[in-house]
């Protein structure tokens, strides 16, 4: 990206030194070449601008710390502009005045000086919006790189939380299988438990009646 902006450095000092070359001679120009190098110096004035403006869109997409010096470049390069826009108008009054002689002719020169200006005042209004209209768009980008960001963050906390849940799902299902194997080894207990009961209570009674029976003998034999 930097070489593209030294390539745009490059085309702007063979201009500008171009531009200094012609307002120099614009002064002592005859009447009939002035008009052809007014509007010749209008038009590179304006490609120079445009070349600045190249300059500053790529100053944006260089490395931050790459920036600060390309910035004060840039900004010299405007300045010098500044002053090559004042001798440029600074030589068209000088030779208006030199060459009163001929009120049509400076007349027409004057309005389309005017009507240049009024142009460039235009699109320098019309780079303002598109740079504002970027800056909003870059803001809504922003924006949705963010809101983005946002949801993402919550589906990964959401898929955190089904984890969670099916972990704790799965401790509830070994829990339950835990407590329906406790269950049957209860329903196994008791019954043994019963069982043997049983099992003591039908001995204590057939105790009993042996027991009766060798009474009921033994006074049977004594009688």
């Amino acid at each position: 990206m930097a070489t593209l902006v030294d390539t745009y450095e490059q085309q702007y000092a063979v201009l500008t030194a171009d531009i200094t070359g012609k307002i120099g001679q614009l002064s002592s120009a005859s009447s009939a070449d002035r008009k052809p190098m007014i509007a010749e110096l209008d038009r590179q004035l304006e490609e120079a601008h445009e070349l600045l403006e190249q300059m500053e869109l790529e100053v944006r997409e260089v490395e931050v710390s790459q920036r600060p010096r390309l910035r004060t470049r840039v900004d010299s390069y405007q300045a010098e502009l500044r002053r090559l826009k004042q001798d440029f108008q600074s030589a068209c009054s000088t030779s208006y005045i030199e060459g009163f002689g001929d009120g049509t002719e400076e007349l027409f020169i004057n309005d389309d000086l005017s009507m240049k200006e009024e142009q460039r005042q235009r699109l320098l209004n019309n780079s303002e919006r598109l740079e504002r209209t970027g800056n909003q768009l870059l803001a809504g980008y922003r924006t949705v790189i963010e809101t983005e960001e946002v949801g993402n963050q919550v589906l990964q906390d959401l898929a955190i939380q089904r984890e969670t849940i099916q972990r704790a799902r799965s401790r509830l299902r070994e829990t339950d299988a835990d407590l329906g194997r406790s269950s049957r080894l209860m329903s196994g207990m008791m019954f043994r438990s019963l069982q043997q009961r049983f099992v003591l209570i039908g001995v204590s009674v057939v105790i009993g009646v042996v027991i009766i029976w060798f009474i009921y003998y033994a006074f049977a034999r004594t009688s």
